[in-house]
């Protein structure tokens, strides 16, 4: 072919594998959407949510282990919920608790509200690992 007819079918052929790869691009895509469609989000254990919490919120005062005395904090392994609770929500004490310290250092981390049974769960094992009764 010579001429116009040549650079027509050249653009043809040439749209066509764009097509084509465009296609594969595609079907690739809509391929992974629908495996993802009828997938749950992993479960996260409790403690090791816990843990993650721990460190990133509490460990700077308290300590990096929560069954030793921190910058700040008393150690904490082992802590009941209504504790932690009082604590970390209110920076306060539940009724009839004697503090380990006299320092009212510690500010409300109200954001870890929906995250006291995970946190209570992390300081639990630790106390359990290191031989300290839970929940004491």
């Amino acid at each position: 072919m010579s001429g116009r007819g040549a650079f027509y079918c050249s653009k043809v052929k040439s749209f066509s594998r764009r097509a084509r790869r465009s296609m594969v691009l595609l079907l690739a895509l809509a391929t992974m959407l629908a495996g993802c469609e009828n997938s749950k989000p992993a479960k996260v254990d409790p403690i090791e949510r816990g843990r993650v919490l721990y460190a990133t919120n509490c460990a700077v005062c308290h300590n990096a282990n929560p069954n030793l005395s921190g910058s700040l904090g008393p150690p904490i392994a082992g802590a009941p919920r209504a504790l932690v609770e009082a604590r970390v929500l209110h920076a306060a004490y539940p009724p009839g608790y004697k503090p380990k310290r006299t320092s009212h250092v510690m500010q409300p981390l109200p954001w870890l509200a929906p995250n006291i049974d995970q946190l209570t769960a992390f300081l639990d094992a630790a106390a359990r690992e290191h031989g300290i009764p839970a929940n004491r």
